[in-house]
């Protein structure tokens, strides 16, 4: 071996060992010039994993380390004084070894991908200034030792993963200018020595989980610009030191829990703020005026606070570009409330105002119209605004977002707005605009959403909208919209959120276009007057997620195309006239959380798989042809009902060869007997007992003792009603005497004979005579005697007091199977006055006053047989709505009797008269019930009901009632309300029959006969 040519051999063994140490010193202190970086460098590179951009090839012998990418070396002494690889998507962890760049003075890895924890390694870096890691994925805790980096003015390690406390040893960082420690998982408190730095200018520490109070030592940073510690769990007041600090150009305390006021001359001391965003806290008391002398403010934003009283005066804030103080207690339903938006109107850079969710009252000034133009977001949502919207509005020409819904507003829409051709969002629901959708509407075509729900607008839907090709939710519902759905509207292929068109008057059939929908996720076109078939291209519209078309007369099957709906969670077809099979499709659906197939005509067999499984998911009521299906739907087997129906065809045909042979004989026997003699008229059969006809007046008189006013029992329209004992036989009964001068009671008197004449049911008021005679004074004197009903009328029951037969008073409770019963019985009676008397007979005035229990709690219907009556309106919250079918000169119908049941039936289980108070602006029994169903029904549930289901033990069983019989009474409370709800539909054609709703009694009384209930329990007398 040589070494500088010469060989080992030729030196002494002492020198080689002497210049090998010395070759080793030497390449020693070269390593620690310039071979160090480069080593740490190499280390860095070997830890990341990707490399998007390919910045690191570079990194390599062929070039010096000083020349490779993002790194900067000293011109001295040739050492990394920066690295800067931000914003190059690299993913990977920070070598620890990145502490051997000794030189290093800036390190800026910010946007990438980073993870791993920060190696402590960088609090050797005795030189760095400028720490930025921003914008990674970075995890574990902050280094402490990172305080060893004593020239450090810039650490921002903001939007990463990191946890645990802030290092108190930063505290030694004394030349630290910037702190960025927002968008982590930080926790514990604000520690205070930050507030013995000398110099910071940036602290942003929001959207952490730092808690306590904030530091009153904060107010000595007199050099602070940027104060952010919004989205944390701070609580106390804001220390009164930093409404001091006149240097502040940025307040940013949102949503935390802080509380307190703002001081009245903050305004002065602030003369460099820009941003004041102070909102989601727990602040009141008023706005400081002094917030005027805040010039410089562009960010005003106090939202979601207690701040009360009036909006002051903003017309110095000529820079102010967003205003938001929704959510407040400010204003006081007053007309002048509004008028601080005047005093914007020389802002020339204003472009959002939000004041929702306040105390605002009076009308929209005309001064809107001149805010300035650049506005693009103007919200004020559930305050108390009354009047028109200004024509002015139509000057915001760049406004996007307008929202005025869930107020008092009235008129109609101006149609200049269709000026505002760059708005996006239009919320009018929820108001009381009416007249037709201005057409001009159509030409807002960056439309993005409608909402016009819950107004009185009425006419067609403007084919027009179709024009807003860019519309992904439109909400018309709850309005008294008519005609046909424009096809090209409900063709519009951009709709992929919602489309609601539901409760309307919208008639035809639902467009085939209607596949164009791929994209939408919510249909609702329920309760309209659509006819047709379901279209096949509904099947088209595969992201729906729920599917409503309830309430309307669409007939025919459910097309098979509806399979490819494989993501629906809801569907609702119930109340329509549908037929075939229900389709094993339903059943594959792994999506479907709640069917509704209810009130159809659907047939064979129910799936057992899928949605069908699960009882309270599924509805299938009101389908009678229908078999099969789990235990729980109560259907019949689908085999005896095969039988049955077979059974059933021999029997006709047996039957239909017999009658043929009797009806020949009885044509013989007929013709016979008119042959031999004279036909004899025989005379009409009555129900009432002949030998009681005409009983005196006398008798009358002694048996109500003078019509006394202690037995007067009910006053009526045309009579009064009193308790009376017969002398003869001792019977108690109940005499109805007319008021003959009332115009109209003779006539009363004479339909209500005959229509009881003929007729004969349990469910029925019995007559037992009538008296038409004179009294002493020889005034024409008429009444008509009833069985005396012990437990009173039905009104008393629900509503009040009574007096029992023993002449104590008490109060009922019915029970949920009294009530139940009740409704059958009354059920009953109308079925039978409508579709088996000889002539039928609509009764007109059916009401709780005219339903009277008897001892045994059956209930009979009384004052019928009104159907011609010239003077019978019916009673006002049980007579069909507009338009009248009971008024003056009107056919009175079925339906009509449907519709008071209905809302008998309502009130039998809420206990809320439809006269009730509460029930105005459009508000009534039944949209009440209606729109509580099914997740709110026990809201609406008389309190008696939920008492008797909350004790756990009915009042007529002493059996543990488990939680599947709860679900069963929860249920049976559904079943009952969607019946009333049907039977109370404002249009008479969609209406259940009554025949139908009984039936569905019926079924819930066996539901609840599963639970152990007796069908009567003791009547409620005291």
């Amino acid at each position: 071996m040589k070494l500088a040519g010469i060989s080992f051999a030729e030196f002494p063994s002492c020198l080689v060992l002497l210049y090998i140490a010395l070759a080793l010193c030497f390449n020693q202190v070269s390593s620690t010039t310039n071979e160090t970086d480069k080593l740490a460098l190499l280390a860095f590179k070997a830890g990341i994993t990707k490399d998007p951009f390919c910045v690191l090839n570079s990194w390599n012998n062929s070039i010096e380390f000083c020349q490779w990418y993002g790194v900067t070396c000293g011109r001295r002494h040739r050492r990394v004084i920066v690295l800067d690889l931000q914003s190059q998507g690299l993913s990977g962890s920070i070598s620890p070894h990145i502490g051997n760049l000794s030189f290093l003075k800036e390190m800026r890895l910010k946007n990438n991908s980073l993870d791993h924890a920060i190696p402590p390694q960088i609090g050797q870096l005795r030189h760095l200034c400028i720490l930025l890691l921003h914008n990674n994925s970075l995890v574990g805790e902050i280094p402490k030792n990172i305080s060893g980096c004593l020239d450090l003015f810039a650490l921002t390690v903001a939007r990463n993963e990191l946890t645990g406390e802030i290092p108190r040893k930063l505290s030694s960082l004394t030349k630290l200018q910037v702190l960025g420690l927002h968008v982590n998982n930080l926790t514990g408190n604000l520690p205070s020595f930050i507030g013995n730095l000398s110099s910071p200018e940036i602290l942003s520490l929001g959207q952490n989980n730092l808690g306590g109070s904030i530091p009153q030592v904060l107010g000595h940073l007199t050099n602070l610009q940027y104060i952010g510690l919004a989205f944390n769990r701070f609580s106390g007041t804001i220390p009164p030191s930093l409404f001091n600090l006149s240097s502040l150009i940025t307040f940013w305390v949102a949503n935390n829990q802080i509380q307190g006021t703002l001081p009245t001359g903050m305004g002065l001391k602030l003369p460099k703020l820009e941003i004041f965003d102070v909102h989601d806290n727990q602040l009141e008391g008023s706005i400081p005026p002094s917030i005027s002398n805040c010039t410089k403010l562009s960010v005003l934003c106090i939202g979601l606070n207690g701040f009360s009283g009036k909006s002051p005066s903003l017309g110095n804030l000529y820079k102010l570009t967003s205003f938001v103080m929704s959510e407040n207690q400010l204003g006081s339903g007053k007309p002048e409330d509004l008028s601080f938006l005047c005093s914007l109107t020389n802002n020339t850079k204003l472009e959002e105002v939000e004041i929702s969710l306040n105390k605002f009252g009076g009308v929209l000034p005309k001064c809107l119209g001149n805010l300035s133009t650049t506005l693009k977001t103007f919200v004020t949502t559930l305050n108390q605004l009354s009047g028109e919207i200004p024509e002015e509005i139509g000057n915001l020409v760049n406004l996007e977002v307008l929202f005025l819904n869930s107020n008092q507003l009235s008129g109609v829409i101006p149609s200049n707005l269709g000026n505002l051709q760059n708005l996006k969002v239009l919320q009018l629901s929820q108001n009381n605009f009416r007249g037709t959708i201005p057409s001009s509407l159509g030409n807002l075509t960056k439309m993005i959403q409608l909402d016009l729900n819950d107004n009185n607008f009425h006419g067609q839907i403007p084919s027009r909208l179709s024009n807003c090709r860019s519309l992904i939710g439109l909400d018309l519902s709850y309005n008294n919209l008519s005609g046909a759905i424009p096809p090209h509207l409900i063709g519009l292929s951009s709709l992929a959120i919602l489309l609601y068109l539901s409760h309307n008057y919208l008639t035809g059939i639902l467009p085939t276009e209607v596949g164009n929908l791929r994209a939408l996720s919510v249909l609702d076109i329920s309760n309209n007057l659509l006819v047709g078939e379901i279209p096949n291209s509904l099947g088209d519209c595969t992201s729906l997620a729920s599917l409503r078309m309830e309430g309307n007369f669409f007939h025919g099957s459910i097309p098979q195309s509806i399979k490819s709906l494989g993501g629906i969670q809801e569907l609702d077809l119930s109340r329509n006239n549908l037929s075939g099979q229900i389709p094993e499709f339903l059943a594959v659906f792994q999506s479907l959380k709640r069917l509704n197939l209810s009130y159809n005509k659907f047939e064979g067999m129910l799936p057992c798989e899928g949605v069908f499984k699960n009882a309270t998911s599924t509805s299938i009521v009101g389908n009678n042809e229908v078999c099969g299906g789990l235990p729980e739907f109560h259907l019949p087997n689908c085999i005896s009902k095969i039988h049955k129906s077979r059974k059933i065809n021999i029997v006709i045909v047996v039957a239909s060869i017999i009658y043929g042979v009797v009806g020949m004989a009885l044509i013989v026997v007929f013709i016979y007997r008119c042959w031999v003699k004279k036909k004899v008229n025989e005379p009409i059969s009555s129900s009432m007992d002949d030998s009681h006809l005409n009983v005196s007046y006398g008798t009358l008189l002694e048996a109500t003792e003078g019509f006394s006013s202690a037995n007067l029992i009910g006053v009526g329209g045309f009579g009064s009603v009193y308790r009376g004992i017969l002398k003869d036989n001792g019977m108690v009964v109940a005499v109805k005497v007319l008021h003959l001068v009332r115009r109209g009671a003779l006539n009363s008197f004479i339909v209500e004979c005959e229509a009881l004449k003929n007729i004969k049911h349990r469910n029925l008021l019995k007559i037992l005579t009538v008296c038409s005679s004179s009294d002493y004074q020889g005034n024409d004197f008429k009444a008509l005697v009833y069985e005396f009903m012990d437990n009173g009328s039905l009104e008393q029951c629900l509503h009040s007091y009574a007096t029992s037969s023993h002449g104590n008073m008490f109060s009922k409770k019915l029970n949920f199977i009294w009530r139940i019963n009740i409704a059958i019985d009354v059920a009953s009676a109308l079925d039978y006055l409508h579709h088996q008397c000889h002539i039928p007979i609509v009764h007109c005035d059916l009401k709780p006053s005219n339903i009277l229990l008897d001892a045994e709690m059956v209930a009979h219907v009384g004052d019928f047989g009104l159907m011609n009556h010239p003077m019978i309106l019916g009673t006002v919250g049980y007579a069909p709505p507009a338009p009248p079918e009971y008024a003056t000169g009107c056919k009175v119908s079925r339906e009509g009797d449907v519709y008071s049941f209905g809302i008998l039936l309502l009130e039998i289980f809420t206990s809320l008269s439809p006269t009730d108070d509460k029930f105005r602006d459009n508000l009534t029994l039944h949209s009440f019930v209606a729109e509580a169903l099914p997740e709110r029904v026990l809201e609406i549930t008389d309190s008696f009901l939920l008492q008797e289901r909350e004790s756990h033990l009915g009042s007529y069983s002493r059996r543990h009632w488990s939680s599947e019989r709860d679900n069963i009474f929860q249920e049976c409370l559904v079943m009952v309300y969607n019946i009333g709800v049907a039977c109370s539909y404002q249009v008479p054609g969609i209406r259940m029959s009554i025949n139908e709703a009984a039936n569905q009694l019926h079924q819930i009384r066996k539901k609840l006969f599963a639970l152990g209930l007796h069908e009567r329990d003791e009547p409620p007398i005291a």
